[in-house]
């Protein structure tokens, strides 16, 4: 059976993040619409369902990197800044955003908290996994 790491991560992220759309606990807040996703970022994200596309990245990072927390997601997400003459510095993703999202994955059932020896954090659930695992059949 196909797992997330036989596929190209790209297309499953945009696929779970339509098929996402349709998960009820999975929604954009009313203020989605003029955050920025991070320091580093300059504007607000283009693409009107963003939100999705974001929670399925996130989704498939807990899957691949599982457990992990915000402040590991944090970095994922982040971005180099365009300081003007000075150098770029490295500022981490908006934590909110993502501690958003991984509680509405935790409400729809798709994410729970656990412990793998010394590592604490989010780690996917047998529906998340199965949720995941449909769609890169259906890339396949």
């Amino acid at each position: 059976m196909a797992t997330i790491h036989d596929v190209n991560i790209s297309k499953l992220i945009k696929k779970a993040g339509i098929a996402l759309k349709e998960v009820k606990e999975v929604k954009m807040p009313s203020w989605g619409v003029y955050v920025k996703t991070g320091v580093s970022r300059e504007r607000p994200p283009a693409d009107k369902d963003w939100w999705c596309t974001r929670a399925a990245s996130i989704l498939s990072k807990v899957y691949r990197h599982g457990p992990i927390g915000v402040s590991k997601l944090r970095t994922k997400y982040g971005g180099k800044k365009n300081r003007g003459h000075q150098p770029g510095k490295f500022y981490k993703g908006s934590g909110n955003i993502i501690r958003k999202i991984l509680q509405q994955l935790e409400k729809a059932g798709l994410v729970e908290n656990g412990q793998k020896g010394a590592h604490k954090g989010k780690i996917i659930t047998k529906k998340g996994k199965s949720f995941l695992d449909k769609l890169t059949k259906d890339i396949k």
